[in-house]
C-alpha cells in the first residue's frame, strides 16, 4: 500500500468553497494515474479533495517509483497501519457543579457543537446516543452538512438527531488485508466497542444508568452531553490504515465538524519523512486551518521516554491519568487475612460470612486424564478436562499466571468457561514468582473471582494454603483444609491520591524523525482521566471476547483521555464561539494544574508495577486539565495557519522544498527559532548560550487586569521576563519577551515554568522545558 499526496489548496481557499472543485480534482487524479501507471497495476482507493489535494492508491513498489517521478506529484508516502490508542469523571473534573451550571446544566452543555469521531464506528442503539424527545435538540447546525450512510447492523434510523452523521471508510483496509465479513462490517456499525466508548466519554447523554451483570455501577455522562455526534468509521477489527483515517479526516472537515477526536493513530512514526510532514499530521494541520479543534491520543507505549505518538503543535496530545476512584477485590483467608486483588466480581455466596474449600489447580488435576502436562492445562485453568470434577466443584480454585498468560495465549474467558462447566464456587488468578507481578485491570467477571497481581500477595496465599493442606510422601493432597471467600469487587472507593500519570501513557520528548531527535514542541500537551473509565460499548466486542454482550466497559488508555479533552473543548467552544482552536488549546493548557488532590506534585507510574516518581512536563505536558478555570483563563495565546508554516520553515533540518510540497506554501516570514511559535509552552531541545523568545497574550476577560510575571527557570538556566509586569485591557494584547541563558551545561532536559498572576485572580502557567548544551 502506498499513499500519494499531490498538492494542497490555495492559501485563501476553504473546505466549503473547495467542494465545487471536487469533481475536477478527482478527474485530475485519475489522469495522473492513467498517464503514469501501467493499466491494471493499481487500484485507486481515495481522492482527497477537501482538506488535501491528493489520493491513496494500492500498487507495486515499481509503479510507485514511476508516480514519484510524475509531473505534478509533490509528495509520496507509504501507508502505515493505524490502531486504537464514565460514571464518575464529570464529578472528578467538577463539571456538574461549575461548568455545566454556567452552560445551563447538563440539559444544555455542549448544545450546538458537532463533535467528529474518527474511530471504529458507533453503537447506534446505545442509550448514551439516544434522542430525548422530552428535551429536544433545537440548536442551529447550519454550519454542518453530513450524511447518514447505512449498511449491515446500521439501519436508516441510526441518525436520530443526537447522531447527526455517519460515514465509513474501508478501501484502505480492503487493500491491506483479507477482511472477515462477520466482524469487518461495511457500515458505520461498531463491531469493536472502542468508537462507542470514545464518543460517549466526550458527548454521551447525561445520567445514563450503567448496569453490568445485573450490578448498578452508577450513571454515565459525557463531558458535553448535549453535543451532537458525527461518526467516521476508519478502523476495523482486522486492520486499520492511515489511508482510511486520512480519508475520514478529509470528509469530517468538509462536513464542518467543530471538534475532531482522534483516539486512533499510526502504530509508529513515519520512516520516510519528518513527523510534522507526514500526511497524517498535514491532514490535521489543514483541519486546524479550517477552524477545527483536533485532539489526539498521545499513545499507550509508556513509561519510556520518546514514546509519544502526537508530535505537532497544531494538535492537542492527551496523556492519561488515574482518578481517585479505585475498584478493589479481595480474598478472605480462613486465618482472617484479607489479600487485596482486582476484579469486578460478585462475592462468593455469603459475601464473606461463608468460607469455601481452597484448592490449588495443579492439586486438582485428573491424574488419569489424557492431556498435556503443560502449565496451560495444569496451572492456568484453561481446560475443564484437566480437572477432577469432584475436587473443584464448589471450591475456590487457585490458578497461576504462567507461560500462557505471559505469552498472551491463555485468557480469563477460558477460566470463566472452566469455572462454569465444573461448578467452581470461584477462582483466583495469582501471580507467579517465575514471571513477576502482572497488571490486573478491573474488568467484569461473569463468575466470582479475583486477580492477585503481586507476587508478595500471592506468596501470602500460597503459604496459608500449604500450611493447611495435608500431603502424602509423594506430594499428593490427601486433605484440603484451607478455606477462603471472595469478597465483592464491584464497590468503588474514593479519595485516594490522584491524578497519577498512568504507566502506559506515552511520554515525551516529542521528536522530529524516526531516529527520535527531539523537537522544540512539548508533548504530551495535557493530562486527563484515562484509567478505568466507564463508557458505552458494543455487545459484538470483536477484539475483546471477555466483554461480549456488554453495553458498557471499563477501559484504560490515552484513547480515553482524548475525548475528555475534546468534550471540555466543546464546552469552551460553546461559550466562546469566535475563538479559534489555538485559543481553546491555550485556555486548557494555561489553567492546568501540576498538583494532585493532596497538594503535592502529580506522581507518575514507573516501569516497576506500583512504583511512583515525581512527574514532569514529558509526563503530563502543562498538567492536569481543569475545566472550571479553562472556561475563564484570563489570557490566551493564538496561532494561525501561517504561524505553523513559519514554525516549520524555522526548523534547520527540514528541507523547504519538502514544506512546499506538503503544504503548497513557500517559506516566507521567519520566526527565527521554532521556540518562537506562539504556543502556551516554551521548549528548546538544544540551547546554546542564550536565546530570547516571545509570547503574545490576549486578554479575553471583561475587565482590565494587571499581571505580575514570575519565572522558575529549569536547572542550568536563568530566565529574565520583560516586562516584569503589565496591565492589559479587555481584547488587548501584550508581548512578553523571555530571555533564557545557560549557566550550566547539563545536556539533559530540565523543567521550569512561567507564571503570570493577575490582579483579578487569573493565573496563567506555561511549562518551560530546556536542554542546556553549551554555555558559549
Amino acid at each position: 500500500m502506498v499513499m500519494f499526496y499531490l498538492v494542497n489548496k490555495e492559501e485563501d481557499s476553504t473546505p466549503k468553497a473547495y467542494k465545487v472543485h471536487a469533481n475536477k480534482l478527482v478527474d485530475s487524479h485519475d489522469q495522473v494515474l492513467e498517464s503514469t501507471l501501467d493499466k491494471g497495476s493499481y487500484n485507486k482507493l481515495y481522492s482527497f479533495k477537501h482538506v488535501l489535494n491528493g489520493f491513496a492508491v494500492h500498487t507495486t513498489p515499481s509503479q510507485a517509483k514511476k508516480l514519484q517521478l510524475a509531473q505534478g506529484v509533490k509528495l509520496v508516502e507509504r501507508d502505515r497501519r493505524a490502531k486504537s490508542m464514565t460514571t464518575y469523571t464529570p464529578e472528578f473534573l467538577g463539571l456538574p457543579q461549575t461548568v455545566w451550571t454556567q452552560e445551563g446544566g447538563d440539559r444544555n452543555a455542549g448544545d450546538g457543537i458537532v463533535m467528529g469521531f474518527v474511530d471504529t464506528g458507533i453503537n447506534p442503539f446505545h442509550p448514551s446516543f439516544a434522542y430525548d424527545i422530552l428535551n429536544p435538540l433545537t440548536s442551529n447546525l447550519s454550519h454542518f452538512s453530513g450524511a447518514c450512510e447505512t449498511g449491515p447492523l446500521f439501519p436508516p434510523f441510526s441518525c436520530n438527531g443526537k447522531i447527526v452523521s455517519t460515514r465509513f471508510f474501508i478501501a484502505g483496509a480492503q487493500a491491506a488485508a483479507s477482511l472477515n465479513a462477520t466482524i469487518d462490517i461495511p457500515s458505520p456499525a461498531d463491531a469493536v466497542g472502542h468508537g462507542s466508548h470514545v464518543a460517549s466519554i466526550a458527548a454521551g447523554n447525561a445520567g445514563v444508568p450503567v448496569t453490568v451483570n445485573g450490578f448498578y455501577y452508577g450513571r454515565a455522562s459525557g463531558m458535553a452531553p448535549r453535543a451532537r455526534v458525527a461518526v467516521y468509521k476508519a478502523v476495523y477489527p482486522t486492520v486499520g490504515t492511515l489511508a482510511d483515517v486520512v480519508a475520514a479526516i478529509d470528509q469530517a472537515v468538509a462536513d464542518g465538524v467543530d471538534i475532531l477526536t482522534l483516539s486512533i493513530g499510526p502504530e509508529e512514526p513515519p520512516q520516510d519523512t519528518v513527523t510534522f510532514l507526514s500526511i497524517f499530521d498535514i491532514a490535521m494541520l489543514f483541519a486546524r486551518r479550517a477552524g477545527v479543534f483536533v485532539v489526539q491520543a498521545a499513545g499507550n507505549s509508556g513509561p519510556g521516554p520518546s514514546t509519544v505518538l502526537s508530535y505537532s503543535p497544531w494538535v492537542v496530545g492527551a496523556a492519561a491519568s488515574r482518578t481517585d476512584r479505585r475498584y478493589a477485590a479481595s480474598l478472605l483467608l480462613g486465618n482472617g487475612l484479607n489479600v487485596s486483588g482486582v476484579g469486578l466480581s460478585a462475592p462468593t455466596f455469603g459475601n464473606g460470612s461463608l468460607l469455601y474449600r481452597l484448592v490449588l489447580a495443579k492439586d486438582a488435576i485428573n491424574l488419569s486424564g489424557a492431556f498435556p502436562r503443560t502449565s496451560e492445562y495444569v496451572e492456568e485453568c484453561q481446560h475443564p478436562e484437566a480437572f477432577d470434577p469432584n475436587v473443584v466443584r464448589g471450591s475456590i480454585v487457585l490458578c497461576s499466571f504462567s507461560a500462557g498468560f505471559y505469552n498472551e495465549t491463555s485468557t480469563l474467558t477460558a477460566i470463566f468457561d472452566t469455572a462454569r462447566v465444573l461448578g467452581f464456587m470461584g477462582f483466583v488468578l495469582v501471580a507467579n514468582p517465575s514471571y513477576g507481578d502482572f497488571i490486573g485491570q478491573p474488568i467484569p467477571f461473569s463468575v466470582s473471582g479475583a486477580l492477585i497481581p503481586k507476587v508478595a500477595d500471592a506468596k501470602i496465599v500460597s503459604q496459608y494454603y500449604e500450611q493447611q493442606t495435608l500431603r502424602d510422601a509423594r506430594g499428593i493432597v490427601r486433605q484440603f483444609n484451607a478455606r477462603a471467600a471472595i469478597q465483592d469487587g464491584r464497590v468503588a472507593s474514593f479519595g485516594v491520591q490522584a491524578p497519577i500519570v498512568s504507566r502506559f501513557s506515552s511520554r515525551g520528548p516529542s521528536f522530529i524523525d524516526i531516529n527520535r531527535n527531539p523537537s522544540d514542541v512539548l508533548k504530551p500537551d495535557i493530562l486527563a482521566p484515562g484509567n478505568e473509565i466507564w463508557a458505552a460499548w458494543s455487545p459484538l466486542s470483536a477484539l475483546n471476547p471477555i466483554l461480549t454482550g456488554y453495553n458498557f466497559a471499563l477501559l484504560s488508555g490515552s484513547s480515553m483521555a482524548a475525548p475528555h479533552v475534546a468534550g471540555i473543548a466543546a464546552l469552551i467552544k460553546q461559550k466562546y464561539p469566535s475563538w479559534n482552536p489555538s485559543m481553546i488549546a491555550s485556555a486548557i493548557s494555561t489553567t492546568a494544574t501540576k498538583f494532585d488532590n493532596n497538594g503535592g506534585i502529580i506522581m507518575a507510574e514507573g516501569f516497576n508495577i506500583g512504583s511512583l516518581y515525581s512527574s514532569n512536563n514529558f509526563d503530563f505536558g502543562a498538567g492536569f486539565v481543569n475545566p472550571t478555570h479553562a472556561m475563564d483563563p484570563g489570557l490566551v495565546l493564538s496561532s494561525e495557519f501561517e504561524d505553523y508554516i513559519s514554525f516549520l520553515c524555522s526548523m534547520p533540518f527540514i528541507d523547504r522544498f519538502a514544506i512546499k510540497a506538503a503544504t503548497r506554501v513557500w517559506c516566507g516570514q521567519s520566526i527565527g527559532h521554532p521556540a518562537n511559535l506562539n504556543i502556551p509552552s516554551v521548549t528548546i531541545s538544544a540551547l546554546r548560550r542564550s536565546l530570547t523568545v516571545r509570547r503574545s497574550f490576549k486578554n479575553v476577560a471583561t475587565k482590565p487586569e494587571t499581571y505580575v510575571s514570575l519565572a522558575i527557570p529549569p536547572n542550568g538556566t536563568t530566565i529574565t521576563l520583560r516586562p516584569p509586569w503589565f496591565t492589559i485591557a479587555p481584547e488587548g494584547t501584550q508581548d512578553l519577551d523571555i530571555e533564557i541563558n545557560v549557566i550550566k551545561s547539563t545536556n539533559e532536559f530540565t523543567f521550569g515554568e512561567i507564571i503570570l498572576t493577575g490582579s483579578l485572580n487569573h493565573i496563567v502557567r506555561m511549562p518551560v522545558t530546556i536542554r542546556p548544551v553549551s554555555i558559549v
